[in-house]
């Protein structure tokens, strides 16, 4: 099926441009039947590569396919708000173990957090432990 818009004009019909998907679905039809390809990515500021990308899409999937999906991950954090309660207080409790031994204790407590999750908690919060480094030890030592 085919669509005409030629009397359509652009103040008749506003597009927001905060609104992805009327802007994607604008950027095709005016691509596809008005202006050409090179205008429309040009007006809504794609790539052409991503035009065709997205017309691809829209021809698989209509007008759904368009919709932005949630991006990241779909997996659950590790180091959970309890998690890093427990990791700090690890941390106080033993100030000198270190972050292989806090996580074999928050393992055998249930916690599957790994040894790398506990040494950023640990940095994030400030919790390393205090190093006098070698030029202070040499001055303490010829003070003596």
């Amino acid at each position: 099926m085919s669509i005409s818009i030629e009397g359509i004009k652009q103040k008749d019909f506003i597009i927001d441009q905060k609104d992805n998907l009327c802007k994607k679905l604008a950027m095709l039809i005016e691509g596809h039947c008005i202006i050409g390809v090179k205008e429309a990515i040009k007006k809504y500021g794609y790539s052409e590569q991503r035009y065709y990308q997205l017309l691809a899409q829209y021809q698989q999937g209509g007008a759904r396919a368009l919709v932005d999906k949630k991006r990241g991950s779909d997996k659950q954090p590790v180091r959970t708000d309890e998690a890093v309660n427990q990791i700090i207080r690890l941390r106080f409790l033993d100030p000198f173990s270190s972050a292989a031994i806090i996580s074999q204790k928050l393992k055998q407590t249930g916690y599957n957090v790994s040894i790398r999750s506990v040494e950023r908690t640990i940095t994030e919060y400030g919790l390393q432990k205090k190093r006098i480094r070698k030029i202070q030890r040499k001055k303490k030592i010829k003070k003596k």
